[in-house]
């Protein structure tokens, strides 16, 4: 599967931004899929993830601020990140795998490109 994400930007403290992944085939449906970020200097850490039950997991610093939300008929997973910070500020990432490991990097084999998000103060 290949992974487009889009969605990123400038934006100042306190409003919101959606990130979109799309994906290529036809098994999207099959696939739980994930956003992860990293910083310049540090390792890729999770965001959240939409398993293909339907259920979500979130990292705790994201909790309660962003929503994975991911449309089958379209083949497109959605990060709503809302409240964004400054510490926001970083390149995000979709990922997908089959019965992943909820925050294991490893257990993704398929990656988007990224997209930047930067939050000003």
């Amino acid at each position: 599967v290949q992974l487009q994400a889009s969605g990123g930007g400038l934006v100042q403290a306190g409003v919101s931004l959606r990130l979109s992944c799309a994906a290529s085939g036809r098994t999207f449906g099959s696939y739980d899929m994930g956003w992860f970020r990293q910083a310049p200097g540090k390792e890729r850490e999770f965001v959240g993830l939409a398993r293909t039950s339907g259920r979500t997991y979130y990292a705790d610093s994201v909790k309660g601020r962003f929503t994975i939300s991911r449309d089958n008929a379209k083949n497109t997973v959605y990060l709503q990140m809302n409240s964004l910070n400054p510490d926001d500020t970083v390149v995000y990432y979709c990922a997908a795998g089959y019965s992943v490991i909820v925050t294991r990097v490893d257990t993704y084999p398929y990656w988007g490109q990224g997209t930047q998000v930067t939050v000003s103060s």
